[in-house]
C-alpha cells in the first residue's frame, strides 16, 4: 500500500538549519555575502521602480493638492530602502530588522492613518475601502529578494499583526458618522445585506480577516520559494568550494574537465604520464644564510612562478617537497601531448627563473638555481588514505623522475630527461621543436632501483650562482 505523504510534514521541515553558521567556510561566506549585496541592490531598485510608478500614478487617480502629503511620504519609503541597503548583513542583524519594522511601521501608518490635508471627513472605517493592504505585497515581493526565508515569515506575521490592530483600533476608537449609516439603512430597506456591506461605519471584519489570511499565506508560500532557493545557492557554493580545492591541484581545464566528468577519482587506474621534479640548488646554504622570513618569501615567490608554469601547460601539481615540487602531465586524464607539454612547461620554467633571477640581482639579491627532472612512463593513480584521501600518482616513473633530477648534480646541467621522455616528446612534437633544442646526450647512468643503465639528455646550467648542497 502506498504511503500517503504528510502534507504538515513541510512545518517540520522548518526548524530544520540550511546554514551551520559553525561551519561556514570562506566560499559559502563569500557566495552569502555577494547573494545578500546583489538582492538588496535588486530589492531597493524594484522598490524605487514601483514607488515611482505610485507617484505617478496617484495624481492620475486623485488630481488634487493634498497628494503631495503622499508623495512625501513616499520619499520617506524610498529613503527607508536605501537605508536597508546599508543595514544589510548575511546572518541575524537587529539593525536590519529594526529597519524592516519600521517599513512595515511607515507603510502601515501611510494606510492607516487619514491625510491631515483633505478635506473630507468620513468614518474612520473607510481607510479599508481603497485597498491601500494592496501595496504591502509590493514589499514582500521586494523583500523576498534579499531577505532569508525567516525574515520573510516575520514580515508577514508582523504585518498581519500591526494590521488586525488597525482593525481592532477602528472597531474600538474609530470615528463613525451615524447618520450616513442611517442614511444607507434608509435607501437599501429591502436589501439589508447590501446595507450593511455599504455602510461607510461598518468595518467589515470578515473581509479584514480574509486579508490577513490570504497574506499570511502568501508570505508562507514566498519564504518557502525563499528557503529552497537558499538551499540551490548553497549547493552552488559548495561547487565552487570544490572546484578551487581542485584547481589548487590541476590546471583550469583539467578542473574544467574533471568537473562534467562522473568517474570517480578513487578508482585505480594505470597509463603513461610525464613526470616532472624541480628543486632549487643549494637551498639549504641559501637558507642558513639568510633571515627565516626571507627564506620563506623566496620560497613562496618560487613555488608560484613554477606553479603557474604547470598550470599554463596543463599539469598537475602533484606536491611540494620542500624547496622542490612534484609535478605530472597526463593526470589524471592523459592526452597526446602530455610529453612535449611538460618538456615546454621546463623550458617556461628555466625563462622564468631567467627573469626573476634579473630582477633579483639588479635588487642585490643573489640568483636563484633551479634544477629539472623529467621522464615518462606508466603511472598509477588513485586515491590513497583512510579518512583522509589524497589523491596520488605512484609508480617506478615517479622514482626514476626523482633520481633523474638529482643526477643535474654530478652532470653540471640544468635539466635532465630520461632517452624515453624525450623520444615521446620528438614524437609528439616533431623534429624542430625549440623544446627539444640544446639538448645533449650523457653517457649511460646508473639510477638507483633499475638494473640497467638509463640514457640521459641534459641541458646546460647557467654559472652557479648557488653552492650545490
Amino acid at each position: 500500500m502506498a504511503r500517503i505523504p504528510n502534507p504538515f510534514s513541510i512545518f517540520r521541515d522548518l526548524d530544520e538549519p540550511i546554514i551551520d553558521t559553525g561551519t561556514l567556510n570562506r566560499h559559502t561566506e563569500a557566495v552569502l555575502e555577494r547573494h545578500k549585496r546583489e538582492g538588496l541592490e535588486l530589492a531597493v531598485r524594484a522598490r524605487w521602480i514601483a514607488l515611482a510608478v505610485v507617484a505617478v500614478m496617484l495624481p492620475f487617480l486623485n488630481p488634487r493638492w493634498d497628494m503631495l502629503y503622499y508623495e512625501v511620504l513616499l520619499l520617506a519609503m524610498a529613503g527607508v530602502g536605501w537605508l536597508q541597503r546599508r543595514v544589510g548583513v548575511v546572518g541575524r542583524s537587529r539593525r536590519e530588522l529594526g529597519v524592516l519594522m519600521l517599513d512595515i511601521l511607515l507603510m502601515t501608518f501611510i494606510i492607516a492613518v487619514p491625510n491631515p490635508f483633505a478635506p473630507e471627513d468620513w468614518p474612520s472605517a473607510m481607510i479599508h475601502r481603497f485597498g491601500g493592504f494592496d501595496y504591502f505585497y509590493v514589499l514582500l515581493a521586494a523583500g523576498t529578494l534579499a531577505y532569508s526565508w525567516r525574515t520573510i515569515l516575520a514580515f508577514g506575521w508582523w504585518t498581519s499583526a500591526l494590521w488586525g490592530l488597525v482593525a481592532l483600533a477602528v472597531w474600538l476608537f474609530g470615528r463613525q458618522i451615524p447618520a450616513l449609516g442611517t442614511a444607507v439603512q434608509d435607501a437599501l430597506v429591502d436589501h439589508p445585506i447590501m446595507a450593511r456591506m455599504l455602510d461607510p461605519n461598518a468595518l467589515q471584519v470578515d473581509l479584514r480577516v480574509q486579508e490577513i489570511v490570504i497574506f499570511l499565506l502568501v508570505s508562507f508560500i514566498l519564504a518557502m520559494t525563499v528557503r529552497r532557493f537558499s538551499r540551490l545557492l548553497l549547493s552552488t557554493a559548495q561547487l565552487e568550494r570544490e572546484r578551487e580545492n581542485l584547481s589548487r591541484y590541476f590546471s583550469p581545464n583539467v578542473v574544467e574537465q574533471l568537473s562534467q566528468n562522473d568517474e570517480p577519482l578513487k578508482q585505480t587506474r594505470t597509463h603513461d604520464a610525464a613526470v616532472l621534479f624541480v628543486d632549487i640548488v643549494g637551498f639549504s646554504h641559501y637558507a642558513a644564510t639568510h633571515d627565516p622570513q626571507e627564506v620563506i618569501a623566496t620560497l613562496r615567490n618560487f613555488h608560484a612562478r613554477m606553479e603557474a608554469e604547470v598550470f599554463r601547460h596543463g599539469g598537475t601539481l602533484d606536491k611540494y617537497l620542500g624547496d622542490g615540487m612534484m609535478a605530472t602531465f597526463g593526470t589524471p586524464v592523459p592526452s597526446e601531448l602530455d610529453a612535449i607539454s611538460a618538456l615546454r612547461c621546463v623550458r617556461a620554467m628555466r625563462e622564468s627563473l631567467a627573469r626573476w633571477n634579473a630582477e633579483r640581482v639588479a635588487a642585490g639579491e643573489p640568483a636563484i638555481m633551479g634544477s629539472f627532472g623529467l621522464h615518462f612512463g606508466p603511472v598509477v593513480l588513485g586515491d590513497i588514505g583512510a579518512n583522509r584521501l589524497e589523491f596520488a600518482v605512484l609508480g617506478n616513473t615517479v622514482n626514476v623522475a626523482s633520481r633523474i633530477e638529482k643526477l643535474t648534480r654530478p652532470l653540471v646541467a640544468e635539466i635532465a630527461l630520461s632517452d624515453q621522455m624525450r623520444i615521446r616528446a620528438e614524437g609528439q612534437a616533431g623534429p624542430g621543436d625549440p623544446a627539444l633544442e640544446g639538448l645533449f646526450r650523457q653517457e649511460p647512468q646508473a639510477v638507483r632501483g633499475l638494473d640497467e643503465m638509463v640514457t640521459v639528455w641534459t641541458l646546460s646550467r647557467p654559472e652557479a650562482a648557488l653552492r650545490p648542497n
